[in-house]
């Protein structure tokens, strides 16, 4: 019987709203618009997490990356004239094939160790030519940065240590040169050299921001050779020619005795990715692998450790606190819009004091008009909250069109946006159901 009664006044609250349907829809606005915020900024910080935790994976788990950079003596890179004169007193190799071997070798905690050589190069086949990045690297190169392949294999022991004209190629460069045929077995020429293809790299979804000084860059536009491959039949920058010396020698002879060529990279290998077995070793390895190469060049700081998954990770909790901050500034709009349905519902129950009495001279409890007002409150703000879910879906997927940010909906953000709405609701509209209850229905009806 109870059940009938409280139904009776719902329907009662209901037949109210949509008797003031300008009103009802004015005053959940505020409702709509603050569910569609907590959505989409939620969608905003999901599709931030996710880029984060694909440029994990595409920097590999547990990764130290190594590059080169300009010599400082005393690691700050300020350059005095001391330290010039302490720098031409010295000597560098650089960053070498010898320094990825004995990191290898001697530190226990490194698992992988890939060397990496970059070249910009043209490929060229059946008279088409396409600029292409030649990347020297060791067999371990794929499975720390978890590349598969579409098809064929990686380089063999024998095709690496001899220095075989063997390639895998990025799903760019076989679409261009190599359309629908199966490039396994055929042969494409890089520079003056003919490389025979023995795999084809995965398309991956290169999205991410960051840079290669991270270690993440697409494959889709590279061929990758072993590294003896470059060094034997392309290019040595260890090794230092007559006739590249004659050259340097002429330039700076030109140029009135100042060398053209000074900052020109010098160093064998382009970087030296590595690998360590456990993630809390990453920075004592770090450490290790730093003091290492000091002592190996000579005392000098002419490269750079660095940590890319540890990167990532900070500037995850950037991230995190960014949408922390944008999410509760859509939450405070929802309060807003609970403030306005309160504000309301006060000046309904203001306006409809003779319906109030009325209902309570013919036997219509406090209990009755609490869950009449109570249930018009919670209905404009499930309402809105429901326009507010489509608005904030539909807000996501302009975002994503117009600007380009990666933005995901999750069913806990719509469960969380609507629940809060509700309770919104039914918060802000007790006040004014308890005020309605509590009128004398005497004076009600004198109003």
């Amino acid at each position: 019987m109870w059940i009938e009664r409280y139904f009776h006044d719902v329907l009662i609250g209901i037949q109210a709203i949509f008797d003031n349907r300008l009103k009802s829809m004015l005053t959940a606005l505020g409702i709509i618009f603050g569910v569609a915020a907590v959505i989409s900024m939620m969608a905003i910080g999901n599709g931030a997490e996710q880029e984060i935790l694909e440029q994990i994976k595409m920097v590999g788990v547990n990764n130290i990356v190594v590059t080169p950079t300009s010599v400082s003596i005393d690691g700050s890179g300020s350059g005095g004239e001391e330290d010039g004169a302490a720098a031409r007193s010295k000597f560098s190799k650089g960053l070498s094939l010898l320094d990825a071997q004995a990191i290898a070798e001697v530190i226990p905690a490194v698992d992988k160790v890939s060397p990496v050589i970059s070249f910009n190069y043209s490929a060229i086949l059946n008279g088409k030519s396409n600029p292409v990045v030649l990347e020297g690297v060791d067999a371990s190169y794929f499975d720390v940065f978890s590349i598969g392949l579409q098809s064929g294999d990686v380089f063999n022991q024998t095709q690496s240590e001899l220095g075989q004209p063997v390639c895998l190629i990025g799903d760019n460069i076989r679409n261009v040169f190599f359309n629908q045929e199966d490039p396994i077995g055929k042969s494409i020429k890089c520079g003056q050299v003919w490389l025979k293809v023995i795999g084809v790299v995965e398309k991956r979804d290169f999205t991410a921001s960051a840079s290669d000084e991270m270690g993440i860059s697409s494959s889709d536009n590279k061929i990758f050779v072993p590294v003896q491959t470059v060094l034997l039949r392309f290019k040595n920058r260890s090794l230092v020619r007559a006739d590249e010396v004659e050259r340097a020698n002429s330039r700076q002879r030109s140029a009135g005795g100042t060398s053209a060529d000074e900052d020109k990279n010098l160093n064998q290998l382009s970087k030296i990715i590595i690998q360590v077995k456990e993630t809390e070793q990453l920075n004592a390895t770090a450490n290790v692998v730093k003091r290492m190469l000091f002592r190996r060049h000579s005392e000098m700081y002419d490269f750079e450790v660095t940590i890319p998954e540890l990167l990532l990770k900070q500037q995850q909790r950037t991230k995190n606190i960014f949408n922390v901050v944008l999410g509760a500034i859509a939450g405070i709009s929802l309060i807003v819009g609970g403030i306005g349905i309160m504000n309301i519902m006060l000046a309904s129950v203001m306006e409809r004091i003779r319906e109030i009495g009325t209902r309570q001279a013919i036997g219509a409890s406090q209990k009755d008009i609490i869950v009449q007002f109570l249930s018009e409150s919670t209905l404009i703000s499930v309402f809105g909250g429901i326009i507010g879910i489509i608005l904030g879906v539909a807000l996501s997927q302009i975002i994503t069109a117009v600007f380009d940010i990666k933005t995901i909906v999750s069913f806990f953000s719509i469960f969380i946006a609507f629940g809060v709405s509700a309770a919104v609701g039914i918060i802000f509209g007790y006040l004014p159901a308890k005020q309605a209850a509590e009128k004398d229905p005497v004076e009600s009806l004198r109003y």
